[in-house]
């Protein structure tokens, strides 16, 4: 396929929609197989490096103002994802609301057969639950939140933990599953 077939096959395809300030570096990748644009909404002064993608059947992707989405990141949405302002998502982090797959090996194969074979299916229960990253979280690299889990404002996922159930707001988790270390400190940085 030559670039004029693909531009064409990609026209009135549903991508994002972005503020003037929002930045998607050339690694970044945006993948809608939904209907229209506003199912991925990225604010203003946002970064992403990483991949974003709603699945054919539903899923919505809100990312708020300043924020930051690290390289080898994937935000995969067949439901809700909400992330708030000033919310630093490092390198390698997985953000899904949603099984990805059907459970029962026969329906697993068969979601996987249609993706080849005919894209993305347009019907597909995937057991989604709405994940909720609120403002100035940090969740740190390599991390991974699961479906049906809210990170209260403030919160820090440390590197590799994996969340299964809500984060308290200025709380810092660690481990698999995640557990409650201590508080965030909310300290003014020297001048």
């Amino acid at each position: 396929m030559n670039w004029y077939s693909i531009m064409r096959s990609l026209r009135g395809r549903p991508t994002c929609k972005q503020e003037a300030t929002t930045r998607i570096h050339w690694q970044a990748r945006i993948i809608n197989n939904g209907k229209e644009s506003k199912q991925i909404e990225i604010g203003a002064n946002t970064i992403i490096e990483g991949e974003l993608m709603v699945f054919a059947h539903g899923g919505q992707i809100r990312i708020g103002n300043w924020c930051f989405i690290g390289p080898r990141s994937c935000v995969w949405s067949a439901g809700s994802i909400e992330i708030g302002d000033r919310v630093l998502i490092a390198h390698g982090v997985n953000i899904f609301d949603n099984t990805t797959h059907p459970e029962a090996p026969a329906a697993r194969h068969e979601h996987f057969r249609q993706i080849l074979e005919v894209g993305h299916p347009r019907t597909l229960d995937l057991k989604e639950s709405t994940v909720v990253i609120e403002d100035d979280a940090w969740i740190c690299a390599g991390a991974t939140v699961l479906s049906g889990t809210r990170i209260g404002r403030g919160a820090i996922v440390a590197a590799g933990a994996v969340v299964t159930a809500d984060v308290p707001p200025m709380t810092i988790v660690a481990g698999n599953p995640a557990r409650e270390v201590r508080a965030v400190r909310d300290v003014a940085p020297p001048p």
